[in-house]
């Protein structure tokens, strides 16, 4: 049974949503996740979602900040949100999809950015964004019998040297600093998560998912970084079919700063 899920840092999901359903319209991803939606629950367009055949959407947001939603074509269930450093934010939705006799657990991410000194002692959002990836340790893969996981969203760190532009200049620029990629890197390995994105392309090549909105010539430039992710219990890991960065979403009218990964499984 083929199985595409899309994850996307839309940053508004109001502000964007023709680029979404122009996303939707063109890739038909069965779920997209989506983060930074910067929007309460009661306001979310989950109409035009429906009118185009995504009748199932899960919400956790709030007005202005943070916010992920799980927008889904097959049936799916909440199961929960959790709170991180028992700071009220919006940041984390697992949903269960179901595939016939087999469900998908299915993280949806919007880990903390992190302000830009990257020091826990002076700067309090770099210490949240380490004590946050600190508590994602608690976070594993299912162990029901015919259900996978997966985790996806928008992780806000670049773990591996080729996941940024300049390894060597970005050691120091929150994101790529050592305590964030190990920390990252430690947490998924604990969890026997598989970085299926790395799967399908070499550790050694490339590959970014975010590009500043700061670079006048983002395309040229290409100055960018891999903060968006996609990992999966090692079950599933066999039957990824295929893995898409949607970079020329980048060059759309009024985009996001990141663009969609989209992943295919073919789930037995």
């Amino acid at each position: 049974m083929p199985l595409r899920i899309a994850t996307w840092n839309i940053n508004s999901v109001r502000l964007r949503l023709p680029l979404v359903l122009r996303f939707l319209e063109e890739h038909q991803p069965d779920v997209l996740c989506l983060q930074e939606t910067k929007c309460p629950n009661d306001q979310f367009p989950t109409a035009a979602f429906r009118k185009i055949g995504y009748d199932h959407v899960a919400i956790h947001g709030q007005k202005g900040y943070h916010g992920v939603a799980t927008i889904s074509r097959r049936p799916m269930s909440v199961l929960e949100t959790r709170t991180f450093c028992g700071i009220e934010d919006c940041r984390h939705l697992a949903t269960s999809v179901e595939l016939g006799s087999r469900r998908i657990h299915l993280h949806n991410f919007y880990v903390p950015a992190g302000g830009d000194e990257p020091d826990p002692e002076v700067n309090p959002k770099f210490r949240h964004k380490l004590d946050f990836v600190q508590e994602m340790h608690d976070i594993l893969p299912a162990t029901i019998a015919d259900t996978g996981s997966i985790l996806v969203g928008d992780l806000n760190i670049a773990p591996l040297e080729a996941d940024v532009w300049s390894h060597k200049q970005m050691l120091k620029v929150v994101s790529h600093t050592p305590v964030e990629t190990e920390g990252l890197e430690a947490m998924r390995k604990a969890g026997g998560w598989v970085d299926i994105m790395r799967q399908h392309v070499p550790p050694e090549e490339k590959l970014f998912t975010w590009w500043s909105y700061r670079s006048k010539d983002w395309e040229a430039s290409n100055r960018g970084r891999r903060l968006d992710h996609v990992w999966s219990s090692p079950d599933l890991s066999p039957v990824l079919k295929d893995m898409a960065v949607l970079k020329d979403a980048r060059g759309w009218d009024r985009p996001s700063d990141h663009v969609p990964v989209i992943t295919d499984f073919d789930i037995g």
